[in-house]
């Protein structure tokens, strides 16, 4: 079983910066996947950005070159920038692992996004 943790998300206006974490209840040095994904109101969760074990990063088309990915292994710790926030980008942000072949969901961390 692993616990994650969310925290760091609020109110911010347009153009703004959040940065979110997820603590992690096991030893992440040898998780593989893992992963930001976001929910809207009314609309399905859909991928922000993943992080492998060797830092290899993939964003969504969207927020590519604005939101940074980054992982603490010596933490737990896994990391969400975002800069430049837009009002589409409200939502729910959940951090996601794959561990031992199961994935598991933080409780998940609002984010809204003022115009």
């Amino acid at each position: 079983q692993v616990q994650l943790v969310e925290s760091g998300g609020g109110l911010v206006q347009a153009g703004g910066s959040l940065r979110l974490s997820c603590v992690a209840s096991v030893n992440i040095f040898r998780i593989n996947d893992m992963g930001w994904y976001r929910q809207a109101p009314g609309k399905q969760r859909e991928l922000v950005a993943t992080i492998t074990s060797s830092l290899r990063t993939n964003y969504a088309d969207s927020v590519q070159g604005r939101f940074t990915i980054s992982r603490d292994n010596a933490k737990n710790t896994m990391y969400l920038q975002m800069n430049n926030q837009k009002p589409e980008e409200t939502g729910t942000y959940y951090c996601n692992v794959v561990y031992y072949r199961d994935n598991y969901w933080g409780q998940g961390s609002q984010v809204t996004v003022s115009s």
